[in-house]
């Protein structure tokens, strides 16, 4: 009887808060993953700024929209062959994550491109059952 009773699923009003969290914290990690990623697509001028507006609130897509205009600018005024690879092939080497309120958590990046590597920071809110980008700084 022992032995049936310790193999019975777990009561559905049990909580299971740590797993739930857990599954969360990794969500936010690849999500931010992904959207600093793709970011730093826009900044080498390989993605086009508008297929980040899902992720964005109005005002960080303006101003990673106006960053990557600038790096063109200055692309198209100078030869600089340092500048030329500046984000280029970059790559999300880490990512940590952490919960700063209930439906806020903040996360910090890792990105190594040709040139150099940099550290990139999002906070991301929770609205309307969607994670949204608030801030977005690339270092």
């Amino acid at each position: 009887m022992r032995r049936a009773a310790s193999r019975q699923a777990p009561r559905p009003d049990s909580p299971l808060h740590p797993l739930r969290v857990r599954d969360q914290d990794e969500e936010i990690r690849a999500l931010a993953r992904s959207t600093v990623q793709a970011a730093m697509e826009v900044l080498a001028g390989i993605r086009p700024v508008h297929q980040l507006s899902r992720r964005l609130d109005p005002r960080c897509l303006a101003v990673l929209h106006h960053r990557a205009s600038l790096i063109r600018r200055e692309l198209a005024r100078s030869a600089s062959p340092s500048l030329a690879k500046l984000h280029k092939n970059s790559v999300v080497r880490s990512v940590r994550a952490c919960e700063v309120a209930p439906g806020v958590y903040e996360a910090s990046a890792v990105v190594v491109d040709d040139v150099r590597a940099r550290a990139v920071a999002i906070r991301l809110e929770r609205s309307k059952q969607v994670w949204r980008v608030t801030e977005l700084v690339v270092g």
